[in-house]
């Protein structure tokens, strides 16, 4: 009987705003006679409990990224989002309650500071999202200041402009359109209060 070695397993992607870290895929374990005892399948599960956890190398980039970002006065100058529009949103965690912080990309609208749930064209929204759903006040950071937000979603022409508009100055958000089913969301920051500055 012929025993077919289990198919390779693809990349792990991860996301930040519109950014995506690939992880390597670990190669199959070399057979010993360990293994063979094992078998190919327990091997590989073997082999797998040790890999790099790749929600590790998010946070670890999402931390480097804010610490950055507040250390340049709302700035980021190294990595993937060096130069870039990049706010940091705090919402309260839908269910836990408890403040959840997120780096995203940003464009103008007006007064207002629109963000889009693209999640890399994943199936599902981020987490952010179902957060200000919940909870839409919420907390802005942006250049030097710090103020409150409604988080208002976008629905119709209005949503379909404003993410044309943002595919437009960055094609890859039409690429996450392309990869999903859902339509992906916009959102319009719109501020509460006079800004804190930092």
């Amino acid at each position: 009987m012929t025993i077919r070695a289990p198919a390779k397993p693809v990349g792990v992607r991860s996301s930040v705003g519109d950014h995506h870290l690939r992880q390597a895929v670990p190669k199959e374990p070399r057979e010993t006679p360990e293994t063979a005892r094992l078998g190919r399948a327990d091997a590989t599960t073997m082999a797998s409990m040790t890999d790099p956890d790749p929600r590790a190398a998010f946070a670890a980039m999402t931390k480097a990224l804010i610490t950055d970002f507040r250390a340049n006065g709302g700035h980021v100058t190294s990595g993937p989002f060096a130069g870039r529009p990049v706010l940091l949103l705090t919402t309260k965690g839908a269910k836990s309650g408890q403040p959840r912080l997120a780096p995203l990309v940003y464009s103008r609208d007006g007064d207002g500071y629109v963000i889009v749930a693209s999640k890399g064209g994943a199936p599902t929204h981020p987490a952010w999202y179902y957060n200000l759903l919940v909870h839409p006040h919420v907390t802005v950071e942006v250049g030097s200041e710090t103020f409150e937000a409604r988080a208002r979603v976008t629905e119709g022409a209005e949503r379909d402009r404003l993410f044309a508009e943002r595919a437009a100055a960055s094609p890859n958000f039409a690429e996450y359109q392309r990869r999903t089913a859902r339509v992906i969301p916009v959102v319009v920051l719109e501020r509460l209060e006079t800004a804190v500055t930092r």
